[in-house]
């Protein structure tokens, strides 16, 4: 019995402190080396203010602002700890309740705009979290914020044009832009 039962409990010391400590601390000494801002959760700092992560979306509510995609957490909006989406089906009349209502926000917001509204700007992503819109998204808000920030129009859609972000690698995804920095950026003009 002893010689079966020492070198299993040798192997499970040996295997717990590699894969339970050594491990973990090797690849977050490597991680904090190579990519400390990733590391630290994309913080975004204003002065000496956090402000948000680069990673999560923010409630953006007030008209002076970028909207991002509508979240599906409860029970506050990019609640990261209720992540996932709100598992309506295209077919539930509740989504269409909900997205009639964030289209009726919208437009009376901004009552003189006509264009299509974006299919982002009345839908939440699949984990409730996203803190880019398309460009299209951010181009149907360029007139709302140029009126309420007394801006040119083409003030703010160049510096839309400056926020987009080209799909990972170039390969993987859409052309996106983020809504915290784009936000921090209009409010630093």
């Amino acid at each position: 019995m002893k010689t079966l039962l020492r070198p299993a409990v040798t192997l499970f010391l040996l295997f717990s402190g590699l894969t339970g400590i050594i491990y973990p601390l090797l690849v977050t000494g490597i991680g904090n080396l190579m990519f400390p801002q990733q590391v630290a959760g994309s913080l975004l700092k204003v002065g000496d203010k956090w402000v948000g992560s680069s990673l999560i979306g923010q409630p953006f509510t007030d008209p002076k602002y970028f909207w991002g995609r509508p979240s599906a957490t409860a029970p506050y909006p990019y609640n990261a700890l209720a992540s996932g989406g709100s598992n309506l089906g295209p077919l539930n009349p509740m989504l269409q309740e909900v997205i009639t209502a964030r289209i009726k926000v919208l437009r009376e917001v901004d009552p003189d705009n006509s264009r299509p509204i974006p299919i982002d700007l009345v839908t939440a992503s699949a984990s409730g979290l996203d803190p880019h819109i398309s460009p299209a998204a951010a181009e149907y808000q360029v007139s709302r914020i140029a009126r309420w920030r007394k801006l040119a129009p083409a003030t703010v859609q160049n510096l839309v044009q400056q926020f987009i972000e080209p799909p990972q690698w170039r390969v993987f995804g859409e052309s996106r832009v983020n809504v915290l920095r784009l936000n921090l950026a209009l409010d630093q003009m």
